[in-house]
């Protein structure tokens, strides 16, 4: 599957654009629609694009987290659980546990309180913008 145009405005919508490198609350260094590479190297302080390169950096991304939640995902998906999948996998870098529940046909109810719940913090905090986002997400992947 790849992702929607709805899916991919949902993840610019959480992400943000940002031409100069910023350091992410997870401490990384990160550039454009949350990208934390350019051109196969990790961003660092002094990195500035235009929007342009931004929007080719968020198309390389999503191809990347497409086929990780392609990759591990062995059951069908509606367009709207595929995008949120790709929208986590993107912010988290992906979860066993999430996957593995999908696969054993968990609950909906399970899965939502799942992705509602984890991935919430970073250096031990609580972000209010995560918890909106993982609320989104969980939201996205219920609705049929």
């Amino acid at each position: 599957m790849k992702i929607s145009t709805a899916g991919i405005e949902f993840i610019k919508k959480f992400e943000g654009l940002c031409l100069q490198a910023y350091l992410c609350p997870a401490g990384v260094w990160t550039i454009g629609f949350g990208s934390t590479q350019i051109s196969g190297r990790g961003v660092t302080p002094k990195d500035v694009i235009s929007k342009e390169i931004a929007e080719i950096l968020l198309k390389n991304d999503l191809m990347r987290f497409e086929k990780i939640v392609n990759e591990r995902i062995n059951v069908t998906l509606n367009q709207n659980q595929f995008d949120a999948l790709v929208s986590h996998t993107y912010n988290t870098g992906g979860s066993d546990t999430l996957f593995e529940l999908i696969n054993e046909s968990a609950s909906n109810d399970l899965i939502r309180n799942w992705i509602e719940t984890r991935y919430t913090t970073a250096k031990g905090m609580l972000l209010p913008g995560l918890v909106k986002r993982r609320k989104e997400e969980a939201a996205l992947y219920s609705n049929d």
